[in-house]
C-alpha cells in the first residue's frame, strides 16, 4: 500500500467521552489536545460522546460544558482541524453554528446507516458555512454494502465531502468494511472521499482499519489507547505504526502518539478499555458501544446478567437513541425471573 495518504482523526475527546461517563475536564481536553497537536495529528474530535447537546439525562450529563472543551482545544491548537460530532434530533443547526464561532471547522453528521435523508439539512448547513463537512453512517453491519452505499450518495448529494462506514458496535470483520467500503466508493463520485472508525469488540479494529484503507478509504478514526465506547476503538498509536510498517502516510509522528498514549491519555481513563465480557458480547450481537455503560446499571439495578440484556437489545436489533430500551429489557428480565418456578 505505498504511495498511500490517510487522514487520522483522532475521536478520543468525543468517543472517550463515553468511557469516561462524559466527565472530561477543561484540563484533560487541554493536555490531550495539545499533545495530539504535537503528535501532528490532523483532525481531533471533541464533543459530548452522543455529539452536541447530547448531555441529558438519557445519554448522560456532561461533567463540563461542551462548549468549555471545544474552546480549551481551541487554545492548544492552531495547525489542528477540530472536528464536532451531531446527530440530527439531538443537535441543532445553531449547534454547529456555535462550535464553528469557538473554532470547530470540520462538521460530521451522523444518522443511523439507514436514515442518511434526515442529514440533509444540517449537512446544508454546515457546507453552507464552510465547514468541512462529513456522514456518519452509524451501525453500518445492520445494513447490506448496497444499502449503505445508497445511503452514502444521498449524504454526497447533500454535500457531504466525506463519508463515514461506522462499526458502532464493533461487530464487523475486515471483509464487512471492505465491501462497503467499495459500495460507497461505486455509488459516489471520486471527490467524495470514504472514512473508517472501527471499535475493537472482537479485536480487529486495526486489522479492518488497514482493510478499509486497502478498499479505498481514505479517513480513518482512531483514538488514543483506543479509549472510547464499549472495547474502545481502533488506538492512535498502533493505527500510526501499524500504517507506517504498511506504507501508508499519515504525517503522524508515531513516537509521539506512542508516548501520548501512555503518558496522557492513560491516566485519565476511568478503567481498562478492554475486551472484556461484556464488550466482546457488544461485538459478537451487534450491540451500540455506547450502550455498555447503561447496561451496566440496568443490570446491578435489576440483578439481571449483562449478558442476557446485550443479547436480547442485540436480537432487538436496538440502534443509537434507543437507550431506555435497556431499562424495559432488564425489568422484563428481573420480571421472567421473578416469575419463573423455584426448583
Amino acid at each position: 500500500m505505498a504511495g498511500i495518504e490517510v487522514t487520522l482523526v483522532d475521536s478520543t475527546l468525543r468517543d472517550g467521552s463515553h468511557a469516561v461517563n462524559h466527565q472530561f475536564t477543561v484540563e484533560q481536553v487541554r493536555a490531550v489536545a495539545a499533545s495530539l497537536e504535537a503528535a501532528r495529528v490532523p483532525v481531533i474530535e471533541v464533543s459530548h460522546g452522543d455529539g452536541l447537546s447530547g448531555s441529558s439525562l438519557v445519554y448522560g450529563l456532561s461533567g463540563t460544558d461542551e462548549y468549555d472543551l471545544i474552546r480549551a482545544a481551541a487554545e492548544v491548537t492552531t495547525d489542528t482541524a477540530l472536528a464536532v460530532l451531531l446527530l440530527p434530533g439531538i443537535g441543532v443547526r445553531h449547534d454547529l453554528d456555535r462550535a464553528q464561532e469557538l473554532g470547530a471547522s470540520v462538521a460530521r453528521i451522523a444518522t443511523h446507516c439507514t436514515e442518511a435523508d434526515i442529514a440533509d439539512v444540517h449537512i446544508r448547513h454546515a457546507r453552507d458555512r464552510g465547514m468541512l463537512t462529513v456522514g456518519f453512517l452509524m451501525m453500518s453491519h445492520m445494513a447490506t454494502p448496497a444499502v449503505v452505499g445508497a445511503q452514502a450518495r444521498i449524504m454526497a448529494d447533500s454535500g457531504a465531502e466525506v463519508v463515514y462506514v461506522v462499526d458502532s458496535a464493533g461487530a464487523m470483520l475486515p471483509g464487512d468494511f471492505a465491501a462497503r467500503v467499495l459500495a460507497i466508493r461505486d455509488a459516489t463520485d471520486d471527490s467524495v472521499l470514504v472514512g473508517v472508525h472501527a471499535h475493537h469488540n472482537l479485536g480487529l479494529a486495526v486489522a479492518n482499519s488497514l482493510a478499509a484503507v486497502h478498499a479505498g478509504a481514505r479517513w480513518v478514526d482512531a483514538c488514543g489507547v483506543g479509549l472510547g465506547a464499549g472495547a474502545g476503538n481502533a488506538p492512535l498509536e498502533m493505527i500510526a505504526a501499524s500504517f507506517e510498517r504498511a506504507g501508508i502516510g499519515t504525517g503522524v509522528d508515531v513516537r509521539a502518539a506512542i508516548d501520548l498514549a501512555e503518558d496522557v491519555v492513560r491516566p485519565v481513563m476511568a478503567r481498562p478499555v478492554q475486551g472484556d465480557r461484556p464488550s466482546v458480547l457488544l461485538g459478537y450481537a451487534g450491540v451500540y458501544g455506547s450502550f455498555l455503560i447503561h447496561a451496566e446499571r440496568a443490570a446491578a439495578q435489576f440483578g439481571v446478567p449483562i449478558a442476557d440484556i446485550l443479547l436480547e437489545i442485540g436480537r432487538r436489533k436496538a440502534v443509537g437513541g434507543q437507550e431506555d430500551l435497556i431499562v424495559e429489557v432488564a425489568a422484563g428480565l428481573a420480571a421472567a425471573r421473578a416469575a419463573a418456578p423455584v426448583g
